[in-house]
C-alpha cells in the first residue's frame, strides 16, 4: 500500500472514529429510539468512493471498533449492532456505488441505500440477541423511514465533501 494512501486512511478513520464518538454523546431529535444520523457514514463513503470496498470496510470496522472502545460500549450490545450494521451498509454502498459512476442512481440514493441497510443489520441482530423476530416487523418500518432523511443528509455531506477533496485525493495517492 503506498504511504500517502495509508496516511490519508489513518486519517479518514481518526475522522470516523470522533465523529462516531461525539455522535453518541449528542443527543439528536429523532422520532425512533436509538435512531442517530450516521454521520461517521460520510467518511465511509468517502473512503469507499476514493479508495474502493476493502479500503471502507477497513475504515467501517475499526470506527466502530475504536469508536465504542473510546464510548466505553466495546463488546456490548450496542457494540454488536453497531458493527453489524456498519459493514452491511458498506457491502450495500459498494454495490449501489459502480452505478453511481455509471450515472444510473445518484449518490444521494446510495447512501440511503446505505443508511437503510444499516438500519437492516441492527434490527436483525437485535432480534437475533433478544430472540424477537417481531422487532423486524415492529420497528424496522419506522428505522427505515428515518433512513431516509439521514441518509440524503449524509448523501449531501458527502457529495460536498468530494468536491472538496477530489483534487487533493488524487494527487499521488491511489
Amino acid at each position: 500500500m503506498p504511504v500517502a494512501k495509508m496516511v490519508n486512511l489513518g486519517l479518514l478513520i481518526t475522522f470516523a472514529v470522533v465523529i462516531h464518538t461525539l455522535e453518541n454523546f449528542i443527543p439528536f431529535p429523532l422520532p425512533v429510539p436509538g435512531a442517530k444520523l450516521g454521520l461517521a457514514n460520510i467518511i465511509t463513503l468517502l473512503a469507499l468512493i476514493f479508495y474502493g470496498w476493502q479500503s471502507a470496510l477497513i475504515v467501517a470496522f475499526l470506527r466502530s471498533v475504536l469508536g465504542s472502545i473510546f464510548a466505553g460500549t466495546f463488546l456490548g450490545f450496542g457494540f454488536f449492532f453497531g458493527l453489524a450494521g456498519a459493514l452491511f451498509s458498506t457491502i450495500i454502498m459498494s454495490l449501489f456505488l459502480p452505478w453511481e459512476r455509471k450515472q444510473k442512481v445518484s449518490l444521494l440514493a446510495v447512501s440511503v441505500l446505505g443508511a437503510a441497510g444499516h438500519n437492516v443489520a441492527q434490527v436483525f441482530v437485535a432480534a437475533v440477541f433478544i430472540a424477537n423476530w417481531h422487532l423486524v416487523t415492529m420497528y424496522l418500518p419506522f428505522l427505515l423511514l428515518v433512513a431516509i432523511p439521514t441518509g440524503l443528509f449524509t448523501g449531501a455531506a458527502t457529495i460536498y465533501l468530494r468536491k472538496v477533496l477530489e483534487g487533493k485525493v488524487k494527487r499521488g495517492t491511489r
